[in-house]
């Protein structure tokens, strides 16, 4: 959020690229086409998981509510944006600012916690597999998952360097902050795998450790993207980062993770794959049925 010392009539002004409206026609039509696949593929996501019975398992349970999670994130900021982009208006008032600000480090907050959730998920499927679902059981999962400006849209970093006085303090608070709420998930998550890839190279079979990995390898894959940007972002002085560099980093974890998500988790996964298939098998005969009543 590239915005001026100064506000006009209770508005921020989000400069974006603003000085480059070519740009600024190319990102809408890229963010517009990334932002609707990314509602039908964590829809289809939701859906699939919730309608075959063969994914009702903690693993599915949490993907749900990861999908979830990313779609609410990747809304509470990118139709503002596409707005932003798609006209002359590029103002955001104070209070939609706030809650711009208070949903984004909300939400982001809880997916780090969801992602070392899943991890923990992971450990225990890999670890002790035997006990699985006895630990993993419905009453933990809904557990767990209850724990609940120079840029495009109101974050954290673009209002501290807008800011008139002197910021060392409030980024320092922003940094101990994101120890706490960023790394501390983390730190779970590599401890969980530290045990998980121990457990699998004990495995004799070649196959099974094939198998065990490739059960862990779309979380990580997401926990890599997810946190590579939020790391690089949130721990290091507002002031230091790159304006330009910042924005586009943004805009990948807004809109471009949640986007690779689904994917990520379809393309790697002989279930969702087989869920998918036997869904459209279900509903080809439901179809062909329904024709024949008619008839």
């Amino acid at each position: 959020m590239d915005v001026t010392n100064e506000s006009t009539q209770g508005n921020f002004i989000l400069l974006g690229f603003s000085d480059r409206p070519h740009l600024e026609r190319i990102l809408f039509v890229v963010i517009l086409i990334a932002y609707l696949l990314t509602l039908v593929g964590n829809t289809t996501i939701i859906l699939v998981s919730r309608l075959d019975r063969y994914l009702h398992t903690p693993m599915y349970f949490f993907l749900t509510h990861l999908s979830l999670l990313d779609l609410s994130f990747t809304t509470s900021s990118i139709p503002q944006l596409l707005y932003n982009l798609n006209g002359h208006d590029k103002t955001i008032s104070y209070t939609g600012c706030a809650i711009q600000l208070f949903l984004f480090l909300g939400l982001g907050g809880v997916e780090c916690l969801l992602l070392a959730v899943m991890a923990y998920d992971r450990f225990v499927a890999v670890c002790k597999p035997l006990h699985y679902m006895v630990i993993m059981n419905p009453q933990l999962c809904l557990g767990l998952v209850s724990l609940k400006v120079d840029h495009f849209l109101c974050e954290m970093p673009a209002l501290i360097r807008m800011a008139c006085v002197n910021t060392a303090a409030v980024e320092g608070i922003a940094f101990i902050l994101a120890i706490g709420i960023v790394l501390s998930p983390l730190v779970f998550i590599l401890i969980s795998y530290g045990y998980i890839v121990r457990a699998v190279l004990s495995i004799q079979s070649s196959s099974g450790r094939h198998k065990a990995f490739n059960t862990c390898g779309s979380h990580l894959t997401v926990v890599s993207l997810f946190y590579g940007n939020i790391i690089y972002m949130y721990m290091q002085p507002g002031a230091s980062s790159s304006k330009d560099q910042g924005k586009f980093l943004t805009l990948f974890y807004n809109i471009v993770t949640p986007l690779l998500n689904p994917l990520i988790y379809t393309l790697r996964n002989k279930e969702v794959k087989g869920a998918l298939r036997r869904l459209t098998l279900v509903n080809l005969s439901l179809g062909r049925n329904y024709n024949k009543r008619q008839c």
